[in-house]
């Protein structure tokens, strides 16, 4: 794999240390539906648990708590200003011809008071110029071929106190994805998500090109709060302001309201807590700075519990309206939640929500499926976190061959402006920290003469 590293400035942030936490699957084309069973996979301990203390603003499973925030259904207002950011061009879509020049369950509501950040000329999506921070085997099935190299691979110096991300689309590289998950399914491993190729086929149909622009936006952030997700919990918190500010520069009539569910697993302090929907910032990051890591202890937990209440959320349906979740996360479900887990990736499709998967430190390639899967079947793209940022525990290489690394403030922005515009874009050529490949021309040639499609 040829590695091209990009070192722009930038600013650290001191943040938390990390850990990890995650175990399980999809289902066989034809076999495997429900049936997914025992085999838990491996028992670890979460080494930065600490003492389960409720979350501010948290209320009790059950209970639902009602404020003035919660915003109404079908709104659609205001021009999507499509922005193009500089020096940057459209990506080439899947079937184009690549260059030549191509080398390479019960939801729980909070909504207290507060203040919006206030607006100011719209600019593109850019993360700012300062930032903050972010382990498990599983029976290995055959990977994605090896990205090809000239040149040997290069490990770039720590960006420390940041997170870093690269990013992927498996509906613009179906086949490679097809490929992918064929070994779990040919070894018929357990756990597998319920669904058939033709599924992922009807998705692939429904989302390998983008469609309309939007105008306004709803943002979940759906995130596992075991203990070893410390890191991942503090930079988001600490990033949610300079996030929304360029939202709303960019984006001044988008009216974006965010919303937070956060689990952890069975017999922990909770499994899930929801806080829908609030257009005011600060009503928003109150509730967010509430969260800290506790709990878990083995290896998978309870996303499909997490998922569920997420789609209980007061999303907008209008069409005019981006439906985004970023699920951070370092774990899959447990083996025999696997129907569960399917029946909530089928909700997250009912209700229009493109799911954004982002892989945290200790995820395997089990949980990889699981959240490659996730994202390809409802529209959203694969994020995961990268060693570069020198944070936290061991981040896996992903079975991926062509990928910008960015820092992930950078990457959540492109997500959200890519889903306004209805554009694709790289990244800016300062933004880029290193490359997973060579992409030139929005792709990656491979040795093998395969092209695939840098996101």
């Amino acid at each position: 794999m040829r590695t091209t590293y990009y070192l722009s400035g930038l600013v650290m942030v001191g943040l938390l240390s990390s850990g990890c936490s995650g175990d399980s699957g999809e289902a066989s084309d034809n076999a495997l539906s429900g049936a997914a069973k025992d085999a838990a996979g491996p028992v670890r301990t979460d080494s930065h648990a600490t003492p389960a203390t409720a979350p501010v603003g948290a209320v009790a499973a059950g209970e639902t708590v009602t404020g003035a925030g919660k915003g109404s259904s079908d709104i659609s207002e205001g021009d999507s200003p499509a922005l193009a950011e500089p020096g940057t061009a459209p990506l080439p879509g899947p079937g184009a011809e690549i260059p030549a020049s191509a080398v390479s369950p019960t939801p729980v509501t909070a909504t207290p008071a507060g203040v919006s950040p206030g607006a100011s000329p719209a600019t593109p999506l850019a993360p700012p110029a300062g930032a903050a921070a972010d382990d498990a085997v599983a029976p290995a099935p055959p990977s994605d071929p090896a990205p090809t190299a000239t040149t040997p691979t290069v490990t770039p110096e720590p960006q420390s106190g940041l997170l870093t991300a690269g990013t992927w689309d498996d509906n613009r590289n179906f086949d490679r994805f097809t490929s992918f998950k064929k070994g779990f399914v040919d070894q018929q491993m357990p756990g597998l998500l319920d669904f058939a190729q033709k599924d992922y086929q009807a998705a692939n149909t429904l989302f390998k090109d983008l469609g309309d622009a939007k105008q306004t936006l709803d943002v979940a952030l759906l995130i596992d709060t075991t203990g070893s997700m410390g890191d991942e919990i503090g930079y988001l918190q600490t990033e949610i302001d300079s996030i929304a500010s360029r939202i709303e520069k960019s984006y001044p009539d988008a009216k974006q309201r965010w919303a937070l569910v956060v689990y952890r697993d069975v017999g922990d302090e909770y499994v899930s807590q929801s806080y829908d929907f609030d257009s005011d910032l600060e009503t928003f990051r109150a509730v967010l700075d509430g969260q800290e890591a506790s709990g878990g202890g083995d290896f998978p937990e309870s996303p499909d519990v997490g998922l569920a209440a997420m789609n209980h959320l007061d999303w907008r349906t209008s069409d005019s309206t981006a439906r985004l979740a970023f699920w951070v996360a370092d774990a899959p479900y447990h083996n025999e939640k696997a129907d569960d887990m399917s029946d909530a990736v089928r909700g997250a499709q009912d209700k229009g929500v493109h799911v954004y998967p982002v892989a945290s430190s200790g995820i395997d390639d089990f949980t990889e499926l699981a959240m490659r899967s996730t994202a390809q079947l409802t529209g959203g793209r694969y994020l995961f976190l990268t060693n570069d940022s020198g944070v936290g525990g061991d981040h896996k290489e992903p079975s991926i061959p062509c990928y910008f690394v960015t820092r992930l403030d950078g990457a959540i922005l492109r997500m959200i402006d890519i889903e306004m515009t209805a554009e694709y874009r790289e990244p800016d050529a300062d933004a880029i920290i290193r490359t997973g490949g060579d992409p030139k021309d929005g792709a990656c040639k491979l040795e093998s003469g395969e092209a695939v499609f840098v996101f």
